[in-house]
């Protein structure tokens, strides 16, 4: 019980985190749009970004979907890393964070794909129902 205890504050802490990013990119959108472009990324890829913040995020805080929002968001930060983040080093440079935070995000997303979190979950509720119609 105590693991999901701690699973279930990993994947609201997470939710929560991605939803609030997803918002801010989402009220300057256009903004991030050109960010993107500016680093060589398509523009349309702000908005499957920004999607999957503030839905994943959602999911994840109600949880639902956790596994597969989680690989979805762990592949996001590893994109970020590797793209953005790395070269301005693990704490940053004075203009840019580092990508300590981005790897924190990882590991949490790794752990939820790995475990999933239960407890006051919907993802608790329909595999409870799903056990019991079996």
């Amino acid at each position: 019980m105590r693991n999901q205890a701690g699973l279930f504050i990993v994947r609201v802490v997470l939710g929560i985190t991605f939803l609030v990013h997803g918002i801010i990119k989402f009220q300057a959108i256009n903004d991030i749009a050109g960010w993107f472009q500016s680093i060589g990324l398509p523009t349309f890829m702000v908005y499957g970004v920004t999607a999957v913040e503030i839905l994943g995020g959602i999911g994840l805080i109600l949880g639902f979907g956790t596994r597969v929002i989680s690989v979805i968001i762990a592949a996001m930060m590893l994109g970020a890393i590797v793209k953005v983040k790395l070269a301005v080093g693990f704490t940053g440079n004075g203009q840019m964070a580092g990508w300590e935070l981005d790897l924190a995000l990882l590991a949490m997303a790794l752990q939820l794909a790995v475990s999933g979190s239960y407890t006051l979950s919907l993802d608790g509720v329909l595999k409870k129902n799903d056990s019991l119609s079996a």
